[in-house]
């Protein structure tokens, strides 16, 4: 059986839409991982959906991922722009990887400008709402498939 492909969330993505919803849209994160197992179905892969608000757990997960997984799509919500310790853990994956974020990072705040995931990062995906989603597993899907 095929490895599934991982979707992990980071911090706070537990409060889509509710949230600054004028930037991160109306939709819940059940709304988007509905979008996502339905697209994944669509390509052919099995899907492993989480979320958690623990850098901690994050890790634990993607570390998971480098013999579990597929492929990897995570927003890593806040975590972009401070985990080390994340960035480390995907640069031990040898899967893609794309980063996936609902706002476009490189338009707001300037903290926000510097991911230490997009180091790590096969590519990116961001700004265009949950169709990122469904865009980055798209991409995964190709790079497995390539």
């Amino acid at each position: 059986m095929a490895k599934p492909i991982f979707v992990l969330n980071g911090p706070n993505l537990n409060l889509l839409g509710e949230r600054e919803p004028h930037i991160y849209g109306s939709q819940t994160l059940a709304d988007v991982r509905s979008l996502c197992e339905r697209r994944a179905a669509a390509l052919g892969h099995a899907l492993e959906f989480r979320q958690t608000n623990h850098e901690g757990l994050l890790i634990d997960w993607v570390q998971e991922a480098r013999h579990a997984a597929s492929g990897l799509v995570i927003n890593p919500g806040g975590y972009s722009h401070t985990s080390v310790a994340l960035h480390d853990a995907l640069k031990a994956l040898a899967i893609p990887i794309i980063e996936c974020h609902l706002s476009n990072p490189a338009a707001r705040e300037p903290f926000r400008h510097h991911s230490y995931v997009s180091l790590a990062a096969t590519g990116t995906i961001c700004g265009v709402g949950a169709n990122g989603y469904e865009l980055a597993l798209e991409a995964i899907s190709r790079l497995i498939a390539a």
